[in-house]
């Protein structure tokens, strides 16, 4: 198994990114005047819009911040933002020519083709970078430093990977994994 191997395998599951319009919004009257969106304060504290292409929800907040989740690609956040950003020009809201987005987090999903044997891996880790408590999550979280993500690993060889603020993120954090198993003669 190869780590290009694993590498093709990382699919993106979830991009969460934000930005911010600048301008406080009157959510309740938002949410008359627009179809389609949630709004229900004593539950969430946000308007929700969803997108169907690409599948995504828009997080509106009172102070203008948005946030977007749930879109596979980086490029799928900003067309969903785009969409968001026409309906409020739609509405009369001023949007900034070229608003800022941030990608906060990548969660992506990859398969490393071989078993693992936690209990090892826990150990060979270094329990300092490893949570492992096979009763409460039948998975292995490692905590790493470069690049700065997590990932949690199942003795099937599949693993997700959080924390990612771009997609070679995950690219690096599969490399990474499979050299310190390897390493560790850990290899299923």
């Amino acid at each position: 198994m190869s780590q290009a191997d694993a590498a093709e395998s990382i699919q993106i599951q979830n991009v969460v990114a934000s930005t911010q319009i600048g301008i406080e919004l009157d959510l309740e009257q938002l949410s008359l005047d627009w179809e389609g969106t949630d709004y229900d304060p004593d539950n969430f504290p946000g308007l929700v819009y969803r997108t169907t292409d690409p599948k995504s929800a828009c997080l509106v907040f009172r102070s203008g911040k948005i946030v977007c989740t749930g879109a596979d690609s980086v490029t799928g956040v900003n067309t969903a933002l785009d969409i968001l950003f026409d309906e409020f020009e739609e509405l009369g809201l001023p949007v900034p020519d070229d608003p800022e987005i941030t990608v906060q987090n990548i969660v992506s999903s990859a398969d490393l083709r071989y078993t693992l044997n936690l209990n090892a891996l826990a150990i060979g880790l270094g329990l300092e970078d490893v949570e492992y408590e096979p009763e409460q999550f039948p998975g292995l979280v490692y905590r790493l430093d470069e690049p700065n993500v997590v990932v949690l690993m199942f003795g099937s060889g599949k693993v997700v990977i959080t924390g990612a603020k771009e997609v070679s993120d995950a690219e690096r954090a599969i490399e990474v994994v499979s050299d310190r198993v390897s390493d560790l003669g850990l290899l299923g």
